[in-house]
């Protein structure tokens, strides 16, 4: 897969700034993933358990492990051991889906609601304030150039080679 010229014509010119600001643009993504992998902890979970009791919390009708797994970024794997654990502690429901027999849908329970709703509600509202923090316009921009980088980024990785 190539890029295109516009990208050749980059590569050939990283900066020093280009480095640090990339440096320090991944800094600020890792101490976030560290900042919700020590939350979860400190509420005896893992960050992956968390990220999926988040999504099952605000889906009053429920996920099918799919959706779970396109909403949370994880492997098939890691979200059926998530939702085993949940289910053996009777946190969440398997049921099947109405409309197609085979796939199944997973329902937080009472229980499970109980378990996570303050974690979830916490962090939620930390997020939004977060947010709420900047103007619109500077939400939109953080939106559109975290978007754009990540774009970037994963046609880069996606590379074969660093040949541009």
């Amino acid at each position: 897969m190539t890029l295109g010229v516009g990208v050749s014509k980059i590569a050939n010119k990283i900066t020093k700034e280009d480095k640090k600001n990339a440096y320090l643009y991944c800094k600020f993504r890792d101490e976030q993933f560290a900042l919700y992998s020590e939350y979860a902890k400190s509420h005896g979970m893992l960050m992956n358990t968390l990220l999926v009791v988040n999504v099952l919390f605000y889906a009053k009708d429920g996920l099918t492990q799919r959706d779970i797994c396109e909403r949370t970024l994880q492997s098939k794997q890691t979200v059926n051991l998530i939702i085993r654990n949940l289910l053996k502690d009777a946190y969440v429901t398997i049921a099947e889906r109405k409309e197609n027999k085979r796939e199944k849908l997973v329902q937080m329970t009472t229980a499970g609601r109980a378990y996570c709703e303050e974690v979830v509600r916490h962090i939620t509202w930390a997020e939004d304030t977060a947010m709420a923090m900047f103007s619109p316009q500077e939400q939109a921009q953080l939106i559109a150039l975290s978007r754009r980088f990540t774009e970037n980024l994963t046609k880069l990785v996606q590379q074969e080679t660093e040949e541009l």
